[in-house]
């Protein structure tokens, strides 16, 4: 059997080498730090980069959400959770019948839209008022890997919102998708583990704005958090 030569010790990097390749690898890492990591994680851009390739917009979204759901989860610490599922009025928005009219299309008109579930679970149709600068989080409770079909449009403006998990028991809160300054969202929400799974909105706007949000699938009961 062939073995491969030991390589001489000319062949070998020396120290100079190798220290020039670290110092090269600490200066690469800390460009991307400051470039890349900072400003799309804490909105922190010294560098001007960040916001040239949007990341610092990016981070603001990620820290003021925080900040808020943070907020708004202390204040409540001390009240109840209430649970609030109103009746649907008849009187519908334009934004409302375009949006949902598309959610009860059939599947083969649906073209690849996403369509509430149809196994066995409970459905609600719940209608949020936020005020200027008022937040709200509700929450399903979930069992871990249970799948919820969602949809949920704002009318009378955007708002910024943070759809996250909560596990039983405390534990480190699980953000699944973010977004300012959006009017609608729809999709699948999937429980990554056993407790509250749900939104947290907050109208930054000037006028009131109205939130019909729609779940149908696996989850106990949806509760008003804030």
């Amino acid at each position: 059997m062939y073995n491969t030569d030991i390589p001489t010790r000319a062949e070998l990097p020396t120290s100079a080498q190798l220290l020039r390749s670290t110092a090269i690898a600490f200066v690469a890492a800390a460009g991307i730090l400051v470039t890349i990591v900072l400003p799309s994680e804490y909105a922190i851009d010294p560098t001007g980069v960040g916001r040239m390739l949007k990341l610092t917009e990016m981070g603001e979204i990620k820290t003021q959400l925080a900040e808020e759901a943070e907020r708004d989860r202390q204040k409540n610490s001390t009240g109840s959770v209430e649970q609030s599922v109103r009746p649907v009025p008849d009187q519908r928005s334009s934004l409302f019948g375009s949006t949902l009219a598309d959610l009860f299309v059939s599947p083969a008109q649906a073209s690849g839209r996403v369509v509430l579930a149809q196994a066995a679970g409970r459905k609600d149709e719940t209608i949020i008022t936020l005020k200027p600068g008022e937040g709200v989080e509700y929450k399903l409770t979930m069992k871990a890997g249970a799948k919820v079909s969602f949809l949920w449009a704002a009318d009378g403006g955007v708002v910024n919102y943070d759809m996250h998990g909560t596990p039983t028991g405390g534990g480190k809160e699980k953000s699944y998708k973010q977004g300012r300054g959006v009017v609608s969202d729809e999709g699948v929400l999937t429980a990554e583990g056993e407790g509250g799974h749900g939104w947290f909105w907050r109208n930054r706007g000037s006028k009131d704005v109205t939130i019909r949000l729609k779940t149908d699938g696996a989850y106990a009961e949806i509760k008003r958090m804030t």
